[in-house]
């Protein structure tokens, strides 16, 4: 593996082409800057017949240039008048771009015949060497329409520029007009998946759904000649982080098919209407590319019950864009080979008519994976990774519980990330293990400085814990028990390994709820005092404890009662009991809780030594494992097996169970091809007698 890391070349990213668009957009600011300073620098400022004949009288104007079509003139002065200060404070403050070289002033009149007699009659009285010469000019009045009007058209422009962008790829132009189109993403020949079944572990049940998917793409003509029509839908429902976009992509990629992907939220958009045609043009493309697949991600984002949390008389486009969702996938034909595949975490607020066969026929459940599905995913997020020979997949597995494959891929990273910060040539047991405590607890605080008495009590508390899941018989059995500072209030943790299993019975509860007050329970007894850091123990308790008395029926005084509503809406602001009732649980609450209390508290003072002995240990090494814990104390007094070696062995078991099935199948297929065989031999000897 190493070696193939390292044959490997470095690829240069492409060089990004220009953005000629905001070289648009500044060359057209440059241009509209310069004619504006051009026509300002030719401006004049106008002045009234009065004191035209001020300047001329005082012998201050060098020339006049008549205008003709416009009916003005131009009026420069001579350079010894520019020197009064009258007409250089006058001309500077009002024109800021002032040229010396004029023209400087300018002056309306009504036609050229009506100024000519009017000069020549003012100039009548000045001596010959005085009188002013004036001419007659035509201008073109572009530039100054420019000057007047390019601020305008230079914002419409930017608004021209700001539609293209909102509009972006999404159609022929980027035209403001198609914001209405579909934001998917299309993966086809060209651009085609690489992911496929290889890369998706720890789903077994799941891939076998999604296959006869690609198995319909593939060769539809298998199911539909027997009567049978091809589902429309499937929604992958579960957890974040168990694969759900990973397993979507793996069917692109076998399937060989196009496939369209977008996330929920792309249908929503500023723009009433925007999402409905969006939805409509998603599903006109996936015709014409048909036989396809559309992925849409967190489609609980358009996908929520109507009529929630909405005001009477509003218009919700979410609500429109669901209808039209609703509408498109009503409306194929069951031969055109788009299959709708869709994800998402929180199927309990889906609108029920996108649940309906139809719609969605199938709903693939994707839970956490079990520690079979734990040492599958590791094996495959382990084979890029360069490690050493220590390293076992079914041990990461074993101490992993409750992992995802995200949080799976997220430790093998660190991992290797620790390796390297040590500059180790392998990623050794080591740092997956302090991956492990990162990924659960949080950054090491190193800096975190703690006083011995603090520390004390942080141990006695973990070791509470540790003893008491220790000495409970449906407790889970201990992994790691920790005292080093980590995350942002976390003083220390302890891990366990909980049994995989669905149904958890009174006995089992409450066991779990003495293991939680263990830390509490241990501070009382040793220090006979009690400090914040059972805080979240508290908090997991009291919920624990309100879930077996309302909700799971557990309790005597209650009765097999229980007050939750799956279907309720999100913010439900009514109970569904009276206030007797709430005080009846509020009592039994307390009961249970001081019931689990008080039972923890004498199971540590009858297991005081071994208290003693695992907090010394944990104030000398800090961590302690299993192994430890088995020296320290001894081994549970119970039968359930505890090791990672139990549950591999369990998991061996399974496999060859497997494996013995398989075969078993096949000599069954064997003997009935043999049979047939026979069989008929025996017909084709019956008929040649008959003849």
């Amino acid at each position: 593996m190493s070696d193939k890391n390292k044959n490997k070349k470095f690829i240069p990213k492409p060089p990004q082409k220009p953005n000629f668009q905001l070289w648009l957009i500044i060359t057209a600011v440059i241009v509209l800057i310069g004619i504006t300073w051009f026509n300002n620098r030719s401006a004049m400022i106008e002045i009234t017949k009065m004191r035209f004949e001020e300047m001329v009288m005082s012998n201050d104007v060098d020339k006049v240039v008549l205008i003709y079509n416009q009916n003005y003139a131009k009026i420069t002065l001579k350079e010894e008048a520019l020197e009064n200060q009258r007409y250089k404070d006058e001309l500077e403050n009002q024109n800021p771009f002032f040229s010396p070289t004029g023209p400087h002033y300018k002056l309306t009149i009504p036609s050229i015949d009506t100024f000519e007699e009017y000069f020549d009659e003012l100039q009548g009285n000045l001596p010959n060497d005085q009188k002013i010469e004036y001419t007659a000019d035509k201008e073109d009045s572009w530039g100054n329409w420019f000057g007047s009007f390019g601020f305008l058209l230079l914002i419409f422009f930017l608004f021209w520029i700001m539609m293209r962008r909102m509009a972006g790829p999404s159609g022929p132009g980027g035209q403001i007009f198609n914001v209405g189109k579909s934001k998917a993403q299309l993966f086809d020949a060209e651009n085609k998946v690489k992911i496929t079944f290889d890369n998706v572990a720890g789903l077994d049940e799941a891939k076998e759904e999604v296959q006869e998917i690609v198995e319909f793409l593939k060769n539809p003509g298998k199911f539909t000649k027997l009567g049978g029509k091809i589902p429309k839908g499937a929604l992958l429902v579960g957890p974040p982080g168990t694969g759900k976009t990973l397993l979507a992509k793996a069917v692109a990629g076998e399937a060989g098919v196009p496939f369209f992907t977008l996330s929920g939220s792309d249908f929503v958009e500023m723009f009433v209407g925007v999402g409905a045609a969006r939805v409509r043009d998603l599903f006109k493309q996936a015709k014409e590319k048909a036989p396809c697949i559309i992925f849409i991600d967190e489609i609980d984002a358009i996908g929520r019950s109507r009529g929630k949390g909405q005001m009477p008389g509003s218009n919700d486009e979410r609500e429109n864009t669901l209808n039209s969702l609703l509408v498109e996938m009503d409306g194929f034909g069951t031969d055109t080979g788009v299959i709708v595949l869709a994800a998402t975490n929180r199927p309990d607020v889906l609108d029920s008519a996108l649940l309906r066969a139809g719609r969605f026929d199938r709903q693939i459940s994707i839970d956490k994976p079990d520690i079979l599905g734990r040492e599958a995913i590791f094996k495959v997020h382990l084979e890029p990774i360069k490690t050493s020979s220590d390293i076992d997949p079914k041990k990461l597995a074993a101490q992993t519980p409750g992992f995802a494959g995200a949080e799976i891929a997220n430790v093998c990273n660190e991992a290797a990330l620790i390796a390297a910060r040590r500059n180790k040539e392998a990623v050794d047991m080591q740092d997956f293990q302090d991956a492990v405590d990162r990924v659960i607890g949080g950054l090491e605080k190193k800096n975190k400085i703690i006083s011995p008495e603090e520390k004390k009590i942080v141990a006695y508390h973990e070791a509470g814990h540790a003893v008491a899941g220790w000495f409970l018989e449906h407790a889970d059995p201990l992994v790691k028990v920790s005292i080093v500072p980590r995350g942002i209030a976390a003083l220390g943790y302890a891990q366990y390994l909980p049994k995989e299993q669905f149904l958890y019975q009174t006995e089992q509860l409450i066991d779990e709820m003495c293991m939680t007050l263990g830390g509490r329970a241990a501070e009382e007894l040793i220090f006979a005092k009690i400090s914040t850091g059972a805080l979240s123990d508290l908090e997991r308790v009291t919920k624990m404890a309100y879930s077996i008395v309302s909700i799971y029926g557990m309790n005597e005084k209650i009765g097999n009662v229980s007050f939750y509503d799956s279907k309720s809406n999100e913010y439900n602001f009514n109970k569904p009991y009276s206030e007797a009732t709430a005080e009846t649980i509020d009592e039994e609450v307390r009961k249970l809780i001081s019931f689990a209390y008080e039972r923890t508290k004498e199971l540590l003072k009858h297991r005081l030594p071994e208290l003693e002995t695992l907090a010394k240990e944990l104030l000398q090494k800090e961590i302690i494992f299993q192994s430890d814990l088995e020296k320290l104390i001894g081994k549970r007094p119970f039968d359930r097996e505890t090791t990672y070696e139990a549950f591999t062995r369990k998991a061996e078991d399974r496999d060859k169970k497997i494996e013995k099935e398989e075969k078993e199948e096949e000599e069954k297929e064997k003997g009935k091809s043999t049979n047939n065989g026979k069989s008929t031999d025996v017909e084709e000897t019956l008929s040649e007698n008959k003849d």
